[in-house]
């Protein structure tokens, strides 16, 4: 009787909550149609922004890219680094004798890594200090 109660119980709730997550129905909208002459000012118009007339716009967004550049190689590679020592601990916790062999693996893999890591501290420091958008 027990069981059966908290089955009954269990499924009442389970329908209250799924009913719950249900968006209701809306009455579709029509898409809003932007004008093509609006479009194509803005095409043009863009890269007469980036120039402005203090000249604000290119080392702005350089130094948004070189932080996105140092940022994304550093991540990508740390967490390379940390699945490849983490796989060499495994490799030597369970074969101790190949020990010396994996690490040596691991620290020229280890290197290659951060090589790349250091081609995206090149890009950033050309962006901020070599730029070569900026006339």
């Amino acid at each position: 009787a027990l069981t059966a109660a908290v089955l009954v119980a269990g499924a009442v709730v389970l329908s209250t909550l799924g009913s719950a997550f249900v968006a209701a129905p809306k009455a579709a909208q029509a898409p809003v149609q932007v004008p093509t002459a609006a479009l194509s000012a803005a095409a043009l118009v863009t890269p007469t922004m980036a120039h402005a007339d203090d000249g604000v716009w290119v080392p702005a967004l350089s130094a948004v890219g070189a932080g996105f550049a140092i940022g994304l190689a550093a991540i990508g590679s740390g967490v390379g680094q940390g699945i490849a020592s983490g796989r060499c601990i495994d490799g030597i916790s369970r074969q101790p004798e190949v020990a010396d062999d994996l690490r040596g693996v691991l620290l020229l893999s280890l290197a290659f890594m951060e090589s790349l890591t250091i081609y995206g501290l090149v890009i950033a420091l050309v962006l901020l200090f070599a730029n070569p958008l900026i006339k």
